[in-house]
């Protein structure tokens, strides 16, 4: 997670710096094979050099970026937290719980549906 270090250390407000630090400590406890990145100036998790999940902060919001198919995936998760988004990336609000489920399911399904994915990108 040393390659998060730049950009967490950009973070103003000490309480998100936090809330990413530990998003990323999750998800790098529960999925050790997941590469770190910072491509793009954005941290993410790769998987056989294929993405599964990105990040990127706001004033308002940490933003999750899983692509377009695992956010439909778990559309229906996503309106009953009731969450902002768009068929990019979920905004999550500073002062709300985060429930890791969510990203589980999130991470779980890229790595399901990308497992022989041979670019970074879906296509």
């Amino acid at each position: 997670m040393a390659v998060f270090t730049e950009f967490l250390a950009g973070i103003d407000h000490e309480t998100h710096r936090d809330r990413m630090a530990e998003v990323f400590n999750w998800i790098t406890e529960k999925y050790p094979n997941l590469e770190t990145e910072l491509k793009w100036n954005q941290p993410m998790f790769t998987d056989h050099g294929t993405f599964i999940i990105g990040f990127s902060v706001s004033k308002k919001h940490l933003a999750v970026a899983p692509e377009n198919i695992a956010i439909k995936h778990i559309e229906e998760d996503i309106q009953k937290a009731n969450y902002d988004y768009t068929k990019e990336i979920i905004r999550i609000p500073w002062n709300r719980e985060i429930d890791y489920t969510f990203f589980e399911k999130m991470i779980d399904f890229n790595m399901w549906d990308k497992a022989n994915c041979t670019t970074f990108w879906r296509k």
